[in-house]
């Protein structure tokens, strides 16, 4: 007996003219979040910026409840999006109000490190197609790591300014490196969209080639103005 193979967490891949109906309202998605943020928010009910929180969250709702899941099971390029989104725009938005103490800083460098690389390598990245746990896996190591990676840059002391301009320039060299290598790759390395692409009018190399892109070009700046805003903080402490 030949069992069915299982759907990806976020469906089967979408007809482009059905995409924006293409919600995902998995009620254990949504109760997770609402826990998760109602928590975070109630944390730092007293402490200014808890629009960023708010905003934090929405972006991380939009990631997973939005089409864009749907699409990331056609595209590796909205795979990656989705990836950016969490680890560039939601985690520095929840990591600068932290309501705890940052993790050491070149520890949360490592994790995130392993995290990106291990989840865009063709065997454990095709497998999450296979697996919702594997799937939850990947995003919750990534978005999580990169919170603690933001939480270490943002809230490091004076003293650790060198650090953190060390820490955020090999980041933005680590994400841009696997970027360019996803970009300048002569043949397609991710099997689930080898026969989704073509209905979207882009190969499957064309469309690998895209997700490097959007990996490399958004993470080098992001990390850079991290580095080049702590190389002020120390130039300023250096005043002082």
């Amino acid at each position: 007996m030949i069992l069915p193979h299982p759907l990806p967490y976020c469906g089967a891949a979408p007809d482009p003219a059905a995409l924006l109906t293409r919600f995902n309202f998995d009620p254990r998605l949504l109760l997770a979040l609402l826990i998760f943020a109602g928590f975070h928010l109630f944390v730092m009910r007293r402490r200014p910026g808890r629009g960023l929180l708010l905003g934090g969250w929405l972006v991380a709702a939009f990631a997973f409840i939005s089409p864009l899941c749907a699409l990331s099971v056609s595209l590796f390029s909205a795979r990656v999006t989705q990836h950016m989104l969490l680890v560039l725009v939601a985690a520095p938005l929840l990591a600068a109000r932290w309501p705890v103490r940052p993790p050491p800083l070149w520890g949360a460098t490592a994790c995130f490190f392993l995290s990106l690389w291990f989840w865009h390598m063709p065997v454990p990245y095709d497998a999450t197609f296979r697996s919702s746990g594997l799937y939850w896996s990947m995003h919750l190591s990534l978005f999580g790591s990169a919170i603690l990676l933001w939480a270490a840059l943002l809230a490091h002391a004076r003293k650790d300014v060198p650090a953190a301009l060390a820490a955020g320039t090999i980041s933005s060299m680590q994400m841009g490196l696997l970027g360019a290598l996803l970009s300048l790759a002569n043949r397609p390395l991710f099997t689930p969209h080898q026969l989704t692409t073509a209905a979207w009018g882009i190969t499957p190399l064309a469309d690998q080639q895209l997700g490097g892109a959007i990996m490399w070009v958004p993470g080098i700046f992001l990390f850079l103005w991290l580095a080049l805003w702590a190389a002020g903080g120390a130039l300023s402490g250096a005043r002082a």
